[in-house]
């Protein structure tokens, strides 16, 4: 049977701010970043939507830094897809966990995995996460011997659950929904706002594509999980999704995963009101435009899910490539450029759209090339042919 949803609703007192951020994937810099561009105090509450660790090369740090956090501040944090595997993993998993099984296949190539949780949580661990792992990182730190296969997880399970008490419980005890005023927080989403105990907890946390299904609430839906600029297939764009008509709100940033990532907050200064406001954080040089441009007609921005391109040539640090599906052929940074495992060739998200900016605008710079500086404004990603002055104190 599939595992329950794991529903808190703690009181919050009217009038205090709550900031939500979601998918820090173990960015410790980005989580400070955030927190410190809001001015967190110890009067705010953070609700982090999910996955917390993960991707990151910080995930065991980030996750001691929440831990003291909480300590003086209020902090809830819910688990997100990638959570999961590391509370299925410390848990040993549930014999018949079909759910788990599906979204281990979210992580690897090829079908569906069978047999123990160690079985099918090995890829994920040797092969996609590696360094970037929590709980490789906590082995590493114990001087425990790296596993070499899954039959060595279950005596590294036992092992950190003894060494690291405090970080396992936490990562064990990670509730799905939180539910306040008039706000729910979801990690991916959820198909409706009453019974929220009887859906499916792994289907409340990963949950692709969440704005495209149509669905309206009463209560504002927060969720993250799915990277805003993968809603637009001509404008990329990292800034959270506010859908005022159907009370959804998406803030996955796309922090780590993004070459432009950023990791967004979104500001409630009463869960008990509507109002609400953002504010992210990108890490990112920053420079002010010294000339205007106008934006460029029929954009495209080239997304994960089809990403597979053919590189016509290469100069002046960038590639100029042919995107099959839609015929476009565009310049992007050299280094976007990737191969599959299977050989094919990719681009990270990539964007031929000139950006309208004009003198005195703030820039955050992605890439600087000889055909041109892809920037950022205002979350929005493109790119800038005017000069700059750069910020001495990025």
């Amino acid at each position: 049977m599939p595992r329950p949803a794991w529903v808190i609703r703690p009181e919050i007192q009217p009038g205090r701010r709550a900031v939500a951020v979601s998918d820090v994937h173990g960015n410790l810099p980005f989580l400070k970043g955030i927190l410190e561009q809001v001015r967190f105090t110890p009067a705010d509450v953070l609700i982090i939507v999910g996955d917390l660790l993960e991707k990151g090369r910080d995930s065991l740090a980030t996750l001691r830094y929440v831990l003291e956090l909480q300590k003086t501040h209020t902090v809830y944090t819910l688990c997100g897809n990638c959570d999961y595997i590391d509370h299925m993993f410390l848990e040993g998993g549930r014999p018949g966990d079909d759910a788990f099984r599906i979204g281990m296949t979210a992580h690897m190539d090829g079908p569906a995995r069978r047999g123990s949780v160690d079985e099918q949580i090995w890829p994920v661990l040797s092969d996609f996460w590696r360094d970037t792992s929590v709980l490789l990182q906590m082995a590493e730190e114990a001087g425990l011997p790296l596993p070499g296969g899954p039959g060595d997880l279950p005596a590294l399970r036992a092992a950190l659950l003894e060494r690291f008490p405090a970080e396992t419980d936490f990562m064990l005890h990670l509730p799905h929904i939180l539910e306040a005023g008039n706000f729910l927080f979801v990690h991916g989403g959820v198909p409706r706002e009453d019974r929220l105990e009887e859906l499916s907890a792994y289907e409340c946390m990963k949950n692709d594509d969440f704005l495209g299904q149509g669905l309206r609430f009463q209560k504002w839906v927060v969720a993250g999980h799915w990277p805003v600029t993968l809603y637009s297939p001509r404008i990329q764009c990292s800034a959270p999704l506010i859908d005022q008509e159907r009370r959804i709100a998406s803030i996955d940033g796309g922090c780590v995963l993004k070459v432009d990532g950023q990791l967004n907050a979104l500001i409630i200064p009463d869960i008990y009101g509507q109002d609400m406001s953002c504010a992210w954080y990108d890490g990112l040089p920053a420079a002010t435009a010294l000339d205007g441009q106008p934006p460029s007609d029929n954009p495209i921005n080239i997304r994960w899910s089809d990403s597979a391109v053919e590189v016509l040539r290469e100069e002046g640090g960038c590639a100029l490539i042919r995107h099959p599906s839609s015929g476009r052929e565009l310049w992007v940074p050299g280094d976007f450029i990737w191969t599959a495992r299977n050989g094919t060739t990719h681009t990270e998200d990539a964007t031929d759209y000139a950006l309208p900016v004009s003198s005195g605008d703030r820039l955050s710079l992605v890439r600087e090339t000889r055909r041109g500086r892809l920037v950022k404004k205002a979350g929005m990603t493109g790119w800038y042919y005017g000069r700059i002055k750069y910020d001495l104190e990025s």
